[in-house]
């Protein structure tokens, strides 16, 4: 079972700066069913092209609920009741970057995802003939 389905987000959030305070910006959030275990978040920073990340649906999935990840990508709730964020901690060669992400809209957007391809039944959707392909003919 392969399909080309797609949903796309605009979701606002904030870049927290050294000071603690923060820095508005857009992220562009993008699965396909075809590539079932990832979320694609493409950051908007000014003029230049957006700075793309991509990271596991379960990891963002249970960073909702408790702190998850560990290394390059961590994530966690935080916040009041009425208030509650996503925390997404980033790490490349290039800096660290702390994000919060308004919790509501980043798990409305994830659970679209599981109306598309429910948990446990990511593997019906990898085409692993294309997969293996690319793998061995790539380079």
């Amino acid at each position: 079972m392969n399909s080309s389905t797609t949903i796309s987000a605009e979701l606002g959030l904030r870049l927290v700066v050294p000071d603690r305070s923060t820095v508005p910006l857009m992220a562009t959030l993008e699965y396909a069913a075809d590539d079932p275990y990832a979320i694609r978040m493409a950051f908007h920073v000014g003029n230049e092209d957006p700075v793309e990340w991509i990271f596991a649906r379960e990891l963002l999935t249970v960073g909702i609920e408790r702190r998850a990840g560990f290394g390059d990508v961590r994530v966690w709730p935080a916040g009041r009741e009425n208030d509650r964020t996503l925390q997404l901690a980033l790490s490349s060669p290039f800096g660290d970057a702390l994000f919060d992400v308004p919790l509501i809209p980043m798990a409305d957007f994830l659970h679209k995802t599981y109306d598309i391809v429910a948990a446990g039944r990511e593997s019906e959707f990898v085409d692993m003939d294309a997969e293996l392909e690319h793998l061995l003919w790539s380079s």
